[in-house]
């Protein structure tokens, strides 16, 4: 990614929900889902965190989804998550963008963002996560932990080895990303994620979102005091 390196800056005091759920406007298109009524239906559901990620789509589409996504979450304590674009984040008053390896680097997205913005990044391997580590990402996403459909190329599998090696290269905050189903999240915080990503696992053909998030909740330990 090109990181700029900072200095090996502490972790923050950052608590991640023990789901992430990422809203790509691409798989929502593909199975014919709204978004307002998905988003909806994970704001009910009990998510305090969204990310939104459209690969496909131009600026004003983005920042009408995202608008969207504002709305839904309106009056609630959220985090509300920008993939790939500080500029776009700022437009929309979100205080959170995630870069991957491909994107923006994490220290040009960290001087885009205000001081108090969270700046998550995506790794594949351990040297990236060290990258990441001494950058200063606010919360580190390792994977794909296991096979998924929802990327074109995915980078290879990491397997929860992966999620463990990781765990023991940084003290911030863990997302696993990458095929997290309701059967094997829990074994993914037991190898030490903090936070399950999750995507299609949440489009499940005549289940309503919601109940999948309670779901998932209810499958992994809870967040510790």
């Amino acid at each position: 990614m090109g990181q700029t390196d900072r200095g090996q800056l502490p972790p923050r005091t950052l608590r991640l929900p023990r789901l992430y759920p990422i809203v790509d406007a691409e798989t929502l298109t593909s199975r014919g889902v709204a978004l307002r009524r998905f988003v909806e239906e994970l704001r009910d559901g009990g998510v305090t965190l969204v990310q939104y990620r459209d690969k496909v789509g131009g600026e004003e589409e983005i920042l009408r989804h995202a608008r969207t996504i504002s709305d839904i979450f309106q009056g609630r304590k959220a985090t509300l998550v920008m993939n790939d674009s500080p500029r776009l984040a700022g437009l929309v008053g979100w205080n959170a963008v995630h870069v991957g390896q491909g994107d923006v680097a994490l220290g040009e997205a960290r001087a885009a963002v205000p001081g108090d913005a969270i700046v998550g990044c995506s790794t594949h391997t351990e040297e990236q996560v060290r990258i990441a580590d001494a950058a200063g990402a606010d919360y580190i996403a390792i994977g794909p932990v296991f096979a998924t459909s929802s990327k074109r190329n995915p980078d290879p599998v990491v397997g929860l080895d992966g999620v463990r090696r990781a765990r023991s290269l940084t003290q911030r905050p863990l997302v696993a990303i990458g095929g997290i189903t309701l059967e094997n999240a829990a074994s993914v915080i037991e190898a030490g994620a903090d936070s399950v990503a999750v995507i299609g696992a949440l489009l499940e053909p005549g289940e309503a979102a919601g109940m999948l998030v309670r779901r998932f909740l209810s499958a992994m330990p809870p967040v510790g005091p």
